[in-house]
């Protein structure tokens, strides 16, 4: 069964949820409910297994979130045993999860739903200790959460509402298995909500095997484009010495807020974010080579409007949800299909207008072709830009006379990581000599020579 529908209604309440989570919503601003929501909320509240498809930034979180705080709330006169939650939200990466979290944290305000967010990089002792007091919900990465209950710190046997978040995700990172062991340790009387953008096949084959008649659902229609219709796409074949002063010159474009730029390694992030700073830009940069607390601050500041531009691989960026993000600049041309979609999703959400631009070198046009293709782009083969070309200006709203380049440059430094060879040398040719008194020695003792 899968059913199909544009418009929501009007208020949350409208859809049978709770008067404290309803009102906590809207002290935030969430009144109207958007579509993937007006869909999952009332079957979820009923206990049905549901297979959501929905694009990144549609307000898929809600959609589970919701429903399980009502859950939890109706639930909340029965005892609780320690460390034995009745809800699990299984997302693929750190940032998801804590968004997740927190996003559940501002709907279940009002409510007495202890939530606790598990993942790895942080000490364990909080989360045994959480634990040890007893939960409701948890939501967590696989890796920890398959960890605690080796360990017999989280005890699943008690899930009564169990929600795979970013599915796809989790297959391409390779925690399919972690997710099914954890399914092994919870009830098979469980409702169960499996969110994705796309449905590869491992998807669908999980889904029939471990959920119990789900209804399909989609905020769309069946012809719907796969990315963003509010997200105005470019793309550009640009030379890879060129990028980082095409990318300078895009962050000055006039409707430019929060940007955020995919790269394909941890190096090239890293090395561009630097770039960047070097260049007289608010940016850092997220990706697996940093702590999870030095991640934290980088997503905090960008949150926050701290920085602007937000460089960071796919593994580390899966999951991020911060508003306001006007552009994605994918800084090499996608993997895939799908991997392009999630990564123009941090833009135009939420009915908000964004802009992607790719850029591709000349060795990935045969990639980029087949992703054209597969999504139904329309844009072909993209046009040899570089950083001054004028339909680079016009395309994007960069100011006429736009440079990549906000300060001086740094004096350059040779490869040795000091200051250029040939003023060293100078430097150390005008430096006053000083002469140095030889001493003479015989049979081991110092021989003073005789005033002239």
């Amino acid at each position: 069964m899968t059913l199909t529908e544009q418009a929501a209604q009007d208020t949350f309440q409208d859809l049978g949820v709770a008067e404290p989570i309803a009102e906590a919503l809207e002290e935030v601003g969430i009144v109207h409910p958007f579509a993937i929501q007006s869909l999952a909320i009332p079957l979820a509240l009923g206990g049905t297994d549901l297979i959501g498809q929905a694009r990144t930034g549609t307000g898929k979180t809600l959609a589970f979130g919701v429903s399980m705080l009502h859950r939890m709330e109706q639930l909340a006169d029965e005892d609780t045993t320690h460390g034995k939650p009745r809800g699990i939200v299984i997302c693929p990466t750190r940032e998801l999860a804590i968004q997740v979290g927190r996003d559940l944290e501002v709907a279940g305000k009002k409510l007495k739903t202890r939530l606790l967010t598990i993942y790895g990089g942080t000490s364990y002792d909080d989360q045994l200790s959480a634990l040890d007091s007893g939960v409701d919900v948890v939501v967590g990465t696989p890796g920890r959460l398959l960890d605690l209950v080796q360990r017999r710190s989280l005890d699943l046997s008690k899930i009564q509402i169990l929600v795979l978040d970013e599915a796809d995700e989790m297959l391409d990172l390779g925690f399919l298995p972690d997710v099914e062991r954890l399914l092994d340790k919870t009830p098979k009387s469980r409702q169960t909500m499996l969110f994705s953008a796309t449905m590869p096949a491992q998807i669908l084959t999980l889904a029939r095997a471990r959920l119990n008649r789900p209804i399909n659902i989609r905020a769309e229609g069946e012809d719907a484009l796969a990315t963003v219709p509010d997200t105005e796409q470019f793309v550009y074949q640009a030379h890879d010495l060129d990028k980082p002063e095409m990318v300078s010159r895009i962050i000055q474009a006039e409707d430019s807020e929060k940007l955020i730029v995919f790269t394909r390694t941890k190096r090239s992030a890293q090395r561009l974010s630097d770039e960047l700073v070097d260049r007289g830009f608010a940016a850092a940069s997220i990706h697996g080579d940093l702590n999870q607390a030095a991640r934290e601050r980088s997503l905090k500041k960008f949150r926050s409007g701290t920085i602007k531009v937000l460089v960071a691989t796919d593994v580390a960026a899966r999951g991020i949800d911060i508003t306001g993000v006007s552009h994605v600049i994918n800084y090499e041309c996608p993997d895939s299909d799908s991997t392009y979609v999630h990564r123009i999703g941090r833009t135009g959400r939420a009915g908000n207008k964004g802009v992607a631009v790719t850029l591709v070198d000349w060795a990935d046009l045969h990639r980029w072709n087949m992703i054209d293709q597969t999504l139904e782009l329309g844009l072909g083969t993209p046009a040899e830009t570089y950083s001054s070309s004028p339909h680079l200006y016009t395309d994007l709203g960069i100011p006429e006379g736009t440079k990549g380049r906000l300060v001086p440059a740094r004096p350059h430094r040779d490869s040795g990581g000091g200051r250029s060879a040939q003023p060293r040398e100078r430097r150390r040719s005008e430096r006053p000599r000083t002469r140095t008194r030889r001493r003479r020695v015989r049979d081991g003792v110092e021989v003073k020579k005789d005033p002239q």
